[in-house]
């Protein structure tokens, strides 16, 4: 009952306040572990970069997605929040509403969230599956089967900066990454 809760309100939440980094309160919530605290926005921005980047993906593709992301708030190069990470990228101005920043095409780190495309969750029996993973790995219920990686791509594409990076593993389809020497 409880995760029918916490999937109904991360979901009503998108449909009321779309996938930004600036429409999240500050609320806590503790799951499983009673002296774990996560944030609810944290497992939205996870659960959402998820549900954009592996939704197609077996369970091991989705938890290695969400496991660069947690790689990323842990390294000194990225944001130290999961939605700092997930929102990181260039932005502009909108031209709707000059107070109103929005990313640049092609300019962030996962590309859901600059494509132009709407962001807002279309399946929501994959969604409510996707937040109970993500609250699974932030309570470390799952092991990094990425080996550390900071970087994927999908299989069927050939990024110019991969040659500059070392292939950890591959699951699904997707490649993943990690900084020589890091």
């Amino acid at each position: 009952m409880y995760t029918w809760f916490l999937t109904a309100f991360v979901a009503v939440s998108l449909i009321l306040w779309p996938a930004s980094a600036d429409n999240y309160y500050d609320k806590e919530i503790h799951v499983y572990d009673p002296v774990k605290v996560i944030d609810q926005k944290e497992i939205a921005c996870l659960a959402i970069n998820i549900y954009h980047e592996a939704r197609g993906e077996s369970s091991q593709g989705k938890i290695a997605v969400a496991f660069v992301t947690l790689n990323r708030v842990k390294h000194n190069a990225y944001p130290d929040t999961i939605c700092g990470v997930v929102y990181q990228g260039k932005h502009r101005p909108s031209w709707r509403d000059e107070n109103e920043l929005v990313p640049i095409r092609h300019g962030c780190q996962f590309s859901w969230y600059c494509d132009g495309k709407p962001d807002m969750v279309r399946d929501f029996t994959s969604y409510e599956e996707i937040i109970e993973l993500a609250i699974d790995v932030m309570v470390s219920r799952y092991e990094d089967n990425t080996n550390g990686s900071l970087f994927y791509h999908a299989d069927y594409v050939e990024p110019a900066w991969a040659q500059h990076m070392a292939m950890t593993t591959k699951i699904d389809s997707h490649i993943f990454y990690t900084v020589y020497n890091d």
